[in-house]
């Protein structure tokens, strides 16, 4: 795969057609069997990303939910076409993050329906979603460090600490033009803040 395809972005069809068909190959095999156990019913949860580091990943990027978007099938991706999504990527760049060294999920990981109004994050959402955040943290053996990005994903620091307390926790605001826009020291911050999961992550490699 060259580079110029693996930064393609999902509003691209064929795109997200070939990476559906690799939504089975390593590293993220074991993640997305779980996301199909838990396919049905009402609920809808997207693929991880089979561009990313998967269950090699030292950093987690916790965002809050997915964004309400027509296109099936869908992955949670610095690549989908949000706005949010955009600046993510942009500052992960910005880092000189390593895209195999992350892996992405939402604190409210169910996809939220394409017709009707935008989904309410409701408490009940949020504690069911991060009991399901236990989960994942199981599958990333080489993880060193979670960003918590805004203000729902900061309330699952408690939970992961209990969960993983092998590992960092970093918080940072979320990457959604609304919060961007505050001012410049908001995409600072977060860069910032990326830079330093980057530093724990590369820490921990030149000591093991």
């Amino acid at each position: 795969m060259t580079g110029q395809a693996q930064e393609r972005n999902l509003d691209d069809p064929e795109e997200v057609t070939r990476r559906y068909r690799e939504r089975h190959t390593a590293p993220v095999a074991a993640l997305n069997r779980w996301v199909e156990s838990h396919a049905g019913g009402m609920r809808e949860m997207p693929w991880f990303d089979p561009r990313d580091g998967g269950t090699f990943a030292r950093i987690l990027v916790l965002l809050e939910a997915p964004a309400r978007q027509a296109m099936r099938p869908r992955f949670v991706s610095r690549d989908n076409p949000g706005p949010a999504q955009r600046n993510l990527k942009l500052f992960l760049a910005q880092a000189c993050v390593a895209r195999e060294e992350t892996v992405i999920w939402n604190t409210v990981p169910w996809l939220p329906p394409v017709d009707g109004p935008p989904m309410q994050l409701r408490a009940g959402d949020i504690r069911a979603g991060i009991a399901l955040l236990d989960d994942v943290l199981g599958f990333l053996p080489e993880l060193r460090v979670v960003v918590c990005a805004g203000r729902t994903a900061r309330r699952a620091e408690a939970s992961i600490r209990a969960s993983r307390p092998d590992i960092q926790v970093l918080s940072m605001p979320h990457p959604s033009p609304l919060a961007v826009c505050a001012g410049p020291h908001v995409a600072r911050q977060i860069v910032d803040t990326l830079a330093q999961a980057r530093g724990v992550a590369g820490a921990w490699r030149r000591t093991t």
